[in-house]
């Protein structure tokens, strides 16, 4: 017999989940449009610095002399090193410590600093809100276990749900075509928005959790509890030298044969217990890689077990991955990156559907209209500032917002607002691909960076024939004029 929820039941789910909804609305939104687009975060790094060299192939002893000839210069105080190796989805060679980067040539010799401001400023606004990281953290997986909850109570609070499930009246009332949009993409995205919801949630409450479990199984030692999960480190008592960095390289295919090593990690950097960690891509597994340990002298140590080990392991070292989409290169990233706009849109419909259906308008129809449409507009701006200066300003993002929330407030029209901050998105979006292409010439023609600046010029191209579409729109009538928030 199949589920058939009562009354009450279905208005009890309702009302949880239009409060859940608006609590969540907001960051929520953010959340997910900033997901969207740091799907392509290698892209977006390469789009940065278009002018840095690419090659695929290395030779261990290349990388030993790069690396070496970084640590002969000032790399500060710093507790790890970071060898990023090439890849055909990011074809180059990098070494960072904690606070900076270096490119490297095909020969090995210095190519110049690295700088990915701009799109470490979209994957913070995605993983932290733009919060101190613990914090952030932890807000951002409190909204990724909300959206369970919204996933859930929506398809209860909606019985004819799947039965309506090609039901799309985009030319009806507005609050038929928000409610059409918003129910239609969440049945269409449901698996994939439920994916992104629990692996979300995963990332804030392990923060949260880690305590716990070390009080309970390690007498509230953290550090145990981390190695139980990761590994201990090595004890190692070591003489100063080199390190053997092209030792460990050139041991990983017998190591293990058919791995991609795509990182090298230097933990303890300078002291006697410094070792190495390769990671090692599993072409057939889910895993982020298997972490293959050498000593200072590049002497083998062993794996931590993510790719053999334990089954809680392995499914814990998946999950970026699988949120991010990073496997099955770029068919699987436009794909999530199209449902990441659809669970943008339900978002924001969502939100408008509460608008609509409180019967009045007031300042949060404005407000809801200016953060909505100003979001583009601060993405663009904070992408010219990073070109022009190098700076990724969170101040300008969110002073951006605070502003178009107060413009909206000012012309006391979402029409209007709408209209307006679409034309400044994208103009401004368009104005990022003319000062990237000015700044880098040949270079942003090629590559990665061509590929993003067309992108680019079409979402500008979409955004103005929006914007122009609505230009001289008026406000309807108070009942309905509450749905023009997006």
């Amino acid at each position: 017999m199949p589920f058939a929820p009562s009354p009450a039941l279905v208005r009890r789910s309702l009302s949880s989940h239009s409060w859940l909804g608006l609590l969540a609305g907001f960051l929520m939104y953010l959340i997910c449009l900033s997901g969207a687009l740091i799907v392509f975060v290698h892209e977006f790094e390469r789009w940065e610095q278009p002018d840095v060299p690419e090659f695929t192939g290395y030779d261990p002893a290349m990388v030993a002399r790069a690396y070496g000839t970084v640590m002969a210069g000032d790399v500060g105080d710093t507790h790890h090193m970071y060898v990023l190796l090439p890849t055909e989805e990011m074809p180059r060679l990098l070494i960072a410590s904690d606070t900076e980067g270096w490119a490297v040539n095909p020969d090995g010799t210095i190519a110049g600093g690295v700088s990915h401001e701009w799109t470490h400023l979209l994957e913070h606004l995605h993983v932290y809100l733009h919060l101190p990281s613990t914090l952030g953290l932890i807000v951002v997986g409190a909204l990724g276990a909300m959206l369970c909850g919204l996933i859930v109570s929506g398809f209860v609070a909606h019985p004819r749900i799947f039965k309506d499930a090609f039901a799309l009246r985009l030319r009806g009332s507005r609050q038929l075509e928000q409610a059409d949009l918003h129910n239609r993409l969440s049945v269409w995205g449901a698996p994939f928005h439920l994916v992104i919801a629990v692996t979300g949630a995963y990332f804030g409450v392990a923060t949260l959790l880690l305590p716990l479990f070390a009080g309970t199984y390690f007498g509230g030692d953290t550090e145990k509890a981390m190695a139980a999960v990761f590994g201990a480190e090595p004890a190692l008592e070591q003489s100063p030298g080199p390190l053997g960095i092209d030792r460990a390289l050139a041991a990983m295919p017998a190591i293990a044969p058919g791995t991609r090593p795509f990182y090298v990690t230097v933990e303890d950097v300078g002291t006697p217990q410094q070792y190495m960690i390769v990671g090692a891509q599993h072409p057939d597994r889910l895993i982020y890689a298997e972490q293959y340990r050498f000593d200072s002298t590049g002497a083998y140590l062993g794996p931590a077990g993510f790719a053999d080990g334990e089954a809680g392991k392995q499914v814990l070292f998946s999950v970026y991955r699988v949120h991010f989409g990073h496997f099955g290169g770029l068919p699987v990233k436009i794909v999530y990156a199209l449902f990441g706009l659809a669970l943008t849109v339900v978002s924001v419909t969502g939100v408008n559907l509460w608008l609509v259906k409180r019967r009045r308008r007031d300042a949060w129809n404005n407000v809801w209209a200016g953060v909505v449409w100003g979001a583009p507009l601060a993405l663009a701006l904070t992408a010219l500032l990073s070109l022009g200066t190098g700076i990724a300003s969170v101040v300008l993002f969110w002073g951006t917002l605070l502003a178009t929330a107060g413009l909206a407030q000012w012309w006391d029209d979402e029409a209007r607002t709408r209209s307006r901050l679409l034309l400044a998105s994208g103009g401004a979006v368009l104005l990022v691909v003319l000062v990237h292409g000015l700044r880098f010439g040949g270079d942003a023609l090629a590559g990665a960076a061509l590929g993003v600046n067309l992108t680019l010029l079409a979402i500008a191209a979409g955004l103005l024939l929006a914007g122009f579409r609505l230009r001289g729109a008026r406000r309807p009538a108070a009942v309905t004029v509450s749905t023009q928030g997006a």
